[in-house]
């Protein structure tokens, strides 16, 4: 059998509609809408436009026609809370904002880092929903907390519900039980009700509602499909692997590198190397660390005003640069908010004893290597701590169309780099579509066999590398 699937991708800085045909040796994608994700600040506070996120997606679905299902996925931790009538209060509160200042040390400091790690598994970052909940008194209105993509699904159905792959995010699930953690929650004097029922990724939300029917085009018995709804659980199903033994950098606006497991390392030494336990699709385990990412880029480009079309020359010029004569730790923190990225970089520099970088092609590269470096410690720990070997890295997403970034990360892991596909994220949301329409085949062999992949073998000096990693303090 096949079908064709409409995968709803939204990204941290775009998102986009792709139409997806599935079949027995057939995956095909084509572009249907895309459109900006652009965060809008009011008094002071950063927010997703996300009534405009929805007015693009029924764009979109519009212009996909005619097709067998939906799914959306999007990036992790975000939320909008519903009132008792299922409207929404106030736009969602981009992870971003600086609201969640100082929230995650005292919560760590009442609860304790053993049981809130020993519960959720998550890496300590500032903007988990958990210490956006915590940010501020609840709006005494608030009924029912849904991610961002399931409030979109909400909103084209008009069922509630959470799943899992993003609720893991929270910081608020058993990622042991498979369940809300409700004794967190009670104990951080959040209501257990403000939690929807979860849903596991390829489970079925509902059918269209009459006027999102009327509105796009389509039936109203078109179902939509719960599938990986955090961006990086669908991006990881679509990993083109052969065996267990590889390493995978989901590549983007962040880089999310690690391994997938069968069960979660909560050990000690897990939680002070700052490594995530987030779930997959079939219930694994993604077993990885959030880097920055191509964030540092993206930022460093409005710097300076440029556009992606200037991207190239900026790549080429950056591969000439000499190399190592500038580093950063992609993990910062100081990175995170936006601003002028290549003065904090310089900066960071400075701080720590190095020659800030001379200029935008020695900018970039900094960027590139630092990130390598960071994708080579994710792996390399991930791989000890787990106890799960890795033979090739392979990066998906926006990252493996940049060719300079996929070699140096060849280089510093000492292993073969899979680049490809770059549209992951919207294939793995159309294979779980796909598959809980019935299809049976491996998707992963399916992606092998369909998609666009270049290998990037490791060459160079090894030790170059150790002694780089060395100066700014990773493994």
């Amino acid at each position: 059998m096949a079908g064709t699937y409409a995968a709803v991708d939204l990204g941290a800085s775009s998102g986009r509609v792709m139409v997806a045909r599935v079949g027995a040796g057939e995956l095909t994608l084509r572009e249907a809408h895309r459109f900006p994700n652009e965060p809008v600040r009011v008094a002071g506070t950063l927010h997703w436009d996300v009534l405009g996120l929805y007015r693009e997606v029924l764009a979109g679905l519009r212009a996909a026609g005619a097709c067998d299902g939906v799914g959306i996925d999007s990036w992790a931790v975000d939320y909008g809370l519903l009132d008792e009538d299922g409207a929404l209060i106030g736009n969602p509160v981009h992870y971003r904002d600086g609201r969640t200042d100082g929230v995650l040390e005292r919560v760590v400091a009442e609860v304790g880092a053993e049981t809130l790690y020993g519960v959720s598994g998550l890496q300590f970052l500032p903007f988990n929903t958990v210490y956006q909940l915590l940010s501020s008194p609840l709006p005494p209105q608030a009924r029912t907390l849904l991610m961002v993509p399931d409030l979109l699904a909400y909103w084209l159905t008009g069922a509630t519900g959470a799943e899992v792959t993003n609720a893991s995010t929270t910081g608020l699930y058993d990622v042991r039980a498979g369940a809300w953690a409700y004794p967190l929650i009670e104990r951080l004097g959040l209501p257990p009700s403000l939690f929807p029922p979860l849903r596991p990724a390829g489970s079925a939300v509902g059918t269209l509602r009459a006027d999102v029917a009327a509105g796009t085009g389509l039936p109203s018995s078109l179902p939509v499909t719960a599938v990986g709804s955090h961006d990086t659980a669908s991006a990881v199903f679509a990993v083109p692997a052969a065996d267990e033994r590889f390493g995978y950098v989901s590549c983007g606006t962040w880089s999310l590198a690690g391994v997938e497991l069968t069960a979660p390392v909560l050990s000690v030494e897990s939680r002070a190397a700052g490594f995530t336990n987030e779930v997959g699709v079939d219930g694994t385990i993604r077993y990885l660390r959030n880097i920055m990412g191509l964030w540092l880029l993206q930022e460093s480009l409005r710097a300076w005003g440029e556009t992606a079309s200037s991207l190239s020359s900026l790549l080429a010029a950056a591969a000439e640069a000499p190399p190592f004569a500038a580093l950063v730790d992609p993990g910062d923190q100081e990175f995170l908010p936006p601003g002028d990225m290549p003065a904090r970089i310089a900066a960071h520099c400075e701080r720590t004893g190095q020659r800030p970088p001379a200029g935008r092609a020695e900018t970039v590269r900094c960027i590139l290597e630092s990130l390598a470096l960071g994708h080579r410690a994710a792996i390399r720990e991930a791989s000890r701590l787990s106890g799960r070997a890795v033979d090739v890295v392979h990066i998906v997403g926006g990252g493996a169309r940049n060719a300079l970034l996929c070699r140096l990360t060849a280089d510093a892991c000492g292993l073969p780099v899979v680049a490809g596909p770059v549209e992951a994220t919207a294939i793995g949301n159309a294979l779980v579509q796909a598959r809980a329409d019935g299809y049976d085949d491996d998707p992963r062999d399916l992606v092998r066999r369909t998609q666009e992949l270049v290998t990037y073998e490791p060459r160079g000096d090894e030790t170059a590398w150790d002694r780089a990693a060395a100066r700014i303090g990773l493994p």
